[in-house]
């Protein structure tokens, strides 16, 4: 009984093991590689066996921050794993081989907003890409009310803001689905 109670045990490792090699472990949304960092963002900074330099912080407004040693940088717009590198080139003048993990801690800056007639209106913070239909899910979809095929979504590009028009009916039925664009931070998703 003892050997036949083992032997299932071993199987049942054996197949986890299989599983998680075939599929993987679900990677958590901002450990993506493809997440750029937003102002309002917390990052938690850590430097191997360097305690005074292990801080918290935020980026500001204008997308930069401010570290020991290190000074202003420029983070928004960057990857985890680029900010890590450039943390890493700048401390090399005062610590060497300095080993630096950043993780991103709280994301406060990549928000989407959704206003007008929907269940729900208010800022969604996502952590991986969005499309409107995603979004306007979040958002409990429109109220009985609402004019699905004349969704605006309001972008801000180089200081100018554009409207992209969003036709509800065209991509729910499949027709063109090219009009469910990926959203970007800041953008807001208009349903008159």
């Amino acid at each position: 009984m003892i050997r036949l109670t083992r032997f299932f045990a071993a199987v049942a490792v054996i197949g986890c093991m299989a599983f998680q090699v075939a599929w993987g472990d679900p990677v958590p949304a901002a450990a993506d590689k493809s997440y750029l960092i937003q102002p309002g963002d917390t990052l938690q900074v850590t430097v191997w066996k360097e305690q005074d330099l292990s801080l918290e912080v935020i980026v500001r407004s204008d997308g930069a921050l401010s570290y020991p040693l290190v000074g202003e940088i420029q983070a928004a717009g960057k990857t985890v794993e680029a900010l890590r590198d450039e943390f890493a080139k700048r401390l090399k003048n005062f610590i060497p081989d300095p080993v630096v993990t950043i993780s991103a801690k709280a994301l406060g800056g990549n928000q989407i907003y959704v206003i007008g007639r929907v269940q729900h209106p208010g800022g969604f913070p996502f952590v991986k890409p969005l499309d409107v239909m995603e979004v306007l899910s979040l958002a409990g979809g429109g109220t009985p009310y609402a004019s699905m095929n004349r969704i605006l979504i309001l972008r801000r590009e180089n200081g100018q803001q554009r409207a992209i028009r969003f036709h509800y009916d065209e991509v729910a039925h499949g027709h063109d689905l090219s009009e469910n664009i990926v959203l970007q931070s800041g953008d807001t998703v208009v349903v008159p």
